[in-house]
C-alpha cells in the first residue's frame, strides 16, 4: 500500500511537472538569455563601454524599494560593482540553463524567485510605455514558487539522472533541491499554496501600488518625463556650485540640458549658459558621484538616469554678488525647467 501511494504520487508530480514545462523553459530562457546577451552576442560588461551593465543598474537606483543602500554602494565602488555585474551575470546564466534543462529543478527555481524579487525591487518603477519591469519581476517571482512546487517532472535531467546516481538517490533531502514528490502531507502543501499564492498576490499589489499607484489614487509613470533634484546650491568666490541628481525619466534616453540661470531676487538674469556654453561644459568641473555620469554632449549637457554630480560654474558675473536670494533654472531641452531658490551669504 505504501508503495502504491509513492508511485502515485510520483506519477502526479510528474504530470504536475509535464504542465509546467513551457513556464520552465520559458522563464529559464528569459534568465539565460541575459548571460547570452552580455557576453556572447556583445560584451556588456566592459566599463566606460557603451551599453555597460553597471550603468544600467545604476539606472535603478533613485527610486528602488528597500534595496536601494545596497545598489548605491556598488554605484560608488566601481570594482565591486564589476565583480558584482560578472557574478549575476554567471548566476543568471546558470540558473537559467538549469532550470531549462530541469537539473536541481527546485534549487533553481529559488534562484528564479531571488532574481526576479530583485529585479522587481530595483527596477520595478521603470517601463516607458507599459510597467515593463514591474510585470518581469513579479511574474518572475511567481513562476519560481511555481516550479519550485511542481518540479521538473518527466521531461528533466532530475528526472533521467537523478535515479541513476546512487549517491543522490538515496540522500533523503535532494528531492528538495530536484524534483519529484515532496515529502510532505497533502494538507501541508495546500498550506503552503495557498500561503505562498496570496503573499505573492499581497507583493504583487503593494509594490504596483508603490511605483504606479496601480491599485488605487492616480496613476503614474516615473519612466516618461525627466526629472533633476538640484540640491547643495551656493556662491562662493565667485564660482557656482550645485548637484544635479536625476531621479526619473526613460533610461534609455538622457536629460538633455540646455540652459542654466541665475536670477536675483527681481527676476535679473545674472548669469546665463546657453546649449552651445553647455556642450562645451568643462570636465573638471563635473564631481560625478556615480557610474552614470553626467557630460557635455554635442549640443547639450547630458545627465542620464541615476547619474548625480557636483557642478561648479566659474563667471565674471558673478564674482562681485551681493547678498541675498537667487533663484537657479535648468532648463530641459523638452522646455521642461527646475528650480532651486538659495540664499548667497558671503
Amino acid at each position: 500500500m505504501i508503495n502504491q501511494n509513492k508511485q502515485e504520487m510520483s506519477y502526479t508530480y510528474s504530470m504536475i511537472g509535464l504542465f509546467t514545462l513551457s513556464l520552465r523553459l520559458v522563464v529559464g530562457w528569459t534568465y539565460f538569455s541575459a548571460f547570452w546577451r552580455r557576453l556572447i552576442l556583445e560584451n556588456k560588461l566592459i566599463p566606460d563601454m557603451p551599453g555597460y551593465i553597471g550603468e544600467k543598474f545604476n539606472h535603478f537606483l533613485p527610486n528602488a524599494l528597500g534595496i536601494k543602500p545596497m545598489i548605491e554602494y556598488l554605484v560608488t565602488n566601481p570594482d565591486v560593482l564589476w565583480w558584482a555585474m560578472v557574478i549575476f551575470t554567471i548566476i543568471e546564466g546558470i540558473v537559467g540553463l538549469f532550470i531549462m534543462l530541469g537539473l536541481f529543478t527546485r534549487l533553481m527555481s529559488i534562484g528564479v524567485f531571488s532574481l526576479a524579487t530583485g529585479i522587481l525591487l530595483g527596477s520595478g518603477w521603470l517601463g516607458t510605455t507599459c510597467v515593463d519591469e514591474w510585470q518581469i519581476g513579479i511574474l518572475g517571482a511567481v513562476a519560481g514558487f511555481t516550479v519550485f512546487l511542481s518540479g521538473g517532472g518527466k521531461y528533466s535531467l532530475d528526472y533521467l539522472l537523478i535515479p541513476k546516481i546512487q549517491g543522490l538517490r538515496k540522500l533523503p533531502w535532494i528531492v528538495w533541491l530536484t524534483s519529484g514528490a515532496l515529502p510532505l502531507r497533502t494538507g501541508t502543501i495546500n498550506k503552503i499554496a495557498g500561503i505562498g499564492a496570496f503573499a505573492l498576490l499581497f507583493l504583487s499589489l503593494a509594490t504596483n501600488q508603490v511605483f504606479h499607484n496601480g491599485v488605487w489614487g492616480k496613476l503614474h509613470n516615473k519612466s516618461v518625463k525627466p526629472k533633476i533634484e538640484i540640491s547643495d546650491a551656493s556662491i562662493d568666490h565667485g564660482k557656482l556650485s550645485f548637484t544635479v541628481y536625476r531621479v526619473e525619466g526613460a533610461d534609455v534616453y538622457g536629460s538633455f540640458l540646455i540652459g542654466i540661470t541665475l536670477k536675483d531676487k527681481e527676476g535679473n538674469v545674472v548669469l546665463d549658459k546657453d546649449a552651445e556654453a553647455l556642450s562645451k561644459f568643462p570636465a573638471s568641473d563635473i564631481e560625478n558621484k556615480y557610474i552614470a555620469k553626467v557630460a557635455p554632449g554635442k549640443h547639450s549637457l547630458v545627465i542620464p538616469l541615476g547619474s548625480k554630480a557636483g557642478l561648479t560654474i566659474s563667471d565674471r558675473s558673478i564674482a562681485n554678488l551681493p547678498k541675498g536670494t537667487y533663484t537657479l533654472l535648468l532648463t530641459d531641452i523638452s522646455g521642461i525647467t527646475w528650480k532651486e531658490e538659495f540664499t548667497h551669504e558671503e
